[in-house]
Order: structure tokens, then C-alpha cells, then sequence
């Protein structure tokens, strides 16, 4: 690799973050860790480099304390793992002697990356990277980078990150007022049909980029890195879990419907397509808190990582979208291996055991009486297992507050919760 282009490359490319405007995201870093960020493509993983830098300059780092280099630039198609080091070599050169700061942006371009961050951290750089998900997967991550890394997560934007990308701040006073609710309402439901990923806020055609996402994450983060001969098996179990987006799924349920479509297929390689399609993102899965071990890890439910991406695959999705919204929220917040099912002779859509908090997701209850029966009931089974459950319906639009039985059951829009810290309690 030629010193000098590199030099050149690192020069040009801070325009790429110097002053872009950028929406904060909910993530405060901290000082002496180094961070990698994962997730979806799209979901703006570069961004929170963008911001870390925009701190630092605030907080008086100098420019040419910074190094950050994208390696998806096409001037370092000849970089080899021998070659990174020069980019220590030219952080010194550029800031006169100082440890620089280093980024290092879709480093999985370069092969042999790993021994390279490791070794930095340990030498105390102050470090973060990203990667794309075929080739940076969040199953090999932890391993590969031994604990010097904190893995951050990355998701599309959540409700009040869409709201200030669109110019809107949802304070108080806009709260209150039937104007403003009005007017966050209608981008709610905008948010909930195409989702989140940051640069559809200024894209006109949504569905169009949404396919386009969703093609390069199905052809190449899944068929491709996996070496999939069975193109067709992995598009129809994909079609088949967004059928099923709000009921268990387990794997002999998917073989058999792929039997009766004349796809056979083994029910171990239906496993297999299953963890490559989650290793991509794609999908997470949510697991049943009552049930047993095995049956946790072979009858989750599967939700997508962007509601957007979900409605490509349905007619009449809004339900279903609702659903998957609070499940990505959720998450979110609490993290994967904090959310759950329930299901044990009564059905409770979400339960967060840490703040044993249940959640119900319907599109509208108070005015369907079967509907509302349903609701209730759910929660008064549940009483009988969890005594002090909090309760929770979330809706579209509806905002009330019910009891049943001593059972107080807080109904709010989904666009109200959102915007709280965390969940009614």
C-alpha cells in the first residue's frame, strides 16, 4: 500500500465527518472503552462514529488527533492487514507525536482486521469500530475481539430519534397540544410503515430502498456467505415467519410447511437457515419465559429488525407491525436476553422479568368488546402466576385506564410509549 495515498485517503475523508449534520443517538460513550458497533445494514453505524468525533472536537481534541479511515474507499482496494499499521504511523505523523484517535470504519474489508484491533487496544488506543454484517456477525464478534471491545448493538432509529431527523422535538408543551399530537401521530404512522433506517427520512420512494436493503441482506449477507444452494427454501421460510410474526414458530412447524409447499427440506437444515438469517440481522428471536430449556431455544417467536422490512412481505401488516415495533423497542432497551413471551396457559405478547412488566399489543380494543374480553382475560391468568405483574395494552390510538380484579391495566398509543423513558410502570 502506497504511504502516500493513504495519507491522502485519511486527509479527504474527514469532510465525511467533520460537519455532516447528525442526528444524536441515544448512546452516551465513555471514556478509556473501545467500542464495536453491530447490526443491520443501514442502521447508521457509521453515524455513531460521527457523533463520538463530533464530542471529541467539542471537548477540544484536536482535528489532527483524529484518525478515521472507511475502507470501503476505492483507492484501498490493495490493503492488506501488513499495511495497517500505517495508519498509526500516519495518526503520529498528522498529530505531531499525539496517540491519535482511530476509527476504523467496514475494517472487515481487510483481511486478518481482528489481530490488529486487538493489538492496538491493547496498547491503549482509544478505538472504535464498525463492520458489515456479512462478514461481521455479532455470533463471531466476541469471540474474535476477546472482551477489549464493548459490542454496541445498532438499531434504525427509535421514535424520538425519527421524530428530531424529521425536525421535530417531542417536548412537553407539542405533547399537550392538539396540534402537535396530531402531528406526531401522523409520522407515527409513517414510522410504524416503513420503519426506521435513518436515510429513508429524506427518501421518497420508502418501499423501493426498503427492497433494495432487504435484497442485499437476503442475496448476500445470507445466500452468498452461507454457500445456500436452496435460494427458494430460504424466501419461502422468510415469508412464512413474517406469517407468523405474533405466534411461536418451531422448526418442525416450518419443515412441514415447506413439505407441503414440494420444498423438502431437513428440519436440521431449516436450523441452520434459521441461525444464518438471525446471524444477519434480519430477524431476532424472542424466547417463551414459562416454558423449558429446550423448548426456549426451539419455539421463540420471530420478529424483524425493522418493522419497514416486515411490511415488504405482507398485505394488510399494520397488526403484525405494531407488534414487531414493540418487540424492537423492548429490546432496545432491555436487551435481547431480557424480553420474553409468555406462555403458559394464558398468552401475554411480551414480559420483561427484571420489572415484571406485561405487555398485551393490539391495534384498537376499548370499542371490540371480544377483543377487550380477550385483553383482560390474559391478564387475570396471568395474576395467578405473577402476582404483581404490571400491566400494559398498547395500541394505536387508544388511551385508557381499566381494573379488573384489583388488576389495575394501563391502555396507551404506541406512539405515547414510545416516547416515555421506559415503559408504564
Amino acid at each position: 500500500m502506497n504511504r502516500d495515498i493513504l495519507k491522502q485517503v485519511i486527509i479527504d475523508q474527514r469532510e465525511m465527518y467533520q460537519d455532516i449534520p447528525v442526528v444524536h443517538r441515544q448512546f452516551e460513550f465513555e471514556d478509556k472503552v473501545n467500542y464495536c458497533f453491530v447490526g443491520i445494514r443501514r442502521a447508521g453505524k457509521s453515524y455513531y462514529m460521527y457523533q463520538r468525533i463530533q464530542e471529541l472536537l467539542s471537548q477540544g481534541v484536536k482535528l489532527s488527533e483524529i484518525i478515521y479511515i472507511n475502507f470501503e474507499d476505492e483507492r484501498l482496494l490493495e490493503m492488506t492487514v501488513n499495511d495497517l499499521n500505517l495508519i498509526l504511523e500516519i495518526g503520529y505523523e498528522l498529530s505531531g507525536g499525539t496517540k491519535p484517535y482511530v476509527f476504523l470504519d467496514e475494517i472487515q474489508n481487510v483481511d486478518g482486521w481482528s489481530k490488529f484491533a486487538r493489538r492496538i487496544a491493547d496498547q491503549k488506543y482509544s478505538v472504535c469500530i464498525t463492520g458489515s454484517n456479512s462478514k461481521m456477525l455479532s455470533s463471531e464478534i466476541a469471540s474474535t475481539l476477546g472482551g477489549r471491545y464493548m459490542i454496541v448493538p445498532v438499531y434504525p432509529y427509535s421514535f424520538t430519534e425519527y421524530l428530531e431527523a424529521s425536525g421535530i422535538k417531542a417536548d412537553d408543551a407539542l405533547l399537550t397540544g392538539t396540534k402537535g399530537r396530531a402531528e406526531i401521530s401522523g409520522l407515527f404512522d409513517k414510522y410504524l410503515r416503513y420503519g426506521a433506517f435513518p436515510e429513508l427520512v429524506n427518501i421518497r420512494n420508502s418501499r423501493e430502498y426498503l427492497n433494495s436493503i432487504y435484497q442485499t441482506i437476503y442475496l448476500g449477507d445470507i445466500i452468498t456467505r452461507n454457500r445456500i444452494s436452496n435460494a427458494f427454501a430460504v424466501r419461502l421460510i422468510l415469508k412464512k415467519v413474517a406469517e407468523s410474526v405474533m405466534h411461536p414458530v418451531s422448526f418442525t412447524r416450518l419443515s412441514n410447511i415447506l413439505s407441503g409447499t414440494g420444498a423438502k427440506i431437513s428440519k436440521q437444515t431449516i436450523i441452520n437457515y434459521m441461525g444464518y438469517i438471525c446471524d444477519s440481522y434480519l430477524l431476532f428471536p424472542i424466547k417463551n419465559y414459562s416454558s423449558k430449556l429446550v423448548e426456549k431455544e426451539s419455539i421463540p417467536k420471530y420478529y424483524f429488525q425493522d418493522t419497514g422490512l416486515l411490511g415488504l412481505l405482507l398485505l394488510n401488516s399494520e397488526s403484525a407491525q405494531l407488534e414487531n415495533l414493540v418487540a424492537i423497542e423492548l429490546i432496545r432497551r432491555y436487551g435481547l436476553e431480557n424480553v420474553y413471551y409468555f406462555e403458559k396457559n394464558v398468552e401475554i405478547d411480551f414480559y420483561v422479568p427484571d420489572l415484571s412488566l406485561a405487555i398485551q399489543v393490539c391495534w384498537n380494543m376499548l370499542d371490540v368488546p371480544e377483543t377487550k374480553e380477550r385483553e383482560i382475560k390474559a391478564f387475570e391468568k396471568l395474576h395467578h402466576f405473577i402476582p404483581d405483574a404490571k400491566c400494559i395494552v398498547i395500541t394505536n390510538s387508544e388511551k385508557a385506564s381499566l381494573e379488573t380484579d384489583g388488576i389495575q391495566i394501563d391502555v396507551i398509543p404506541a406512539w405515547e410509549w414510545l416516547l416515555q423513558s421506559k415503559p408504564q410502570q
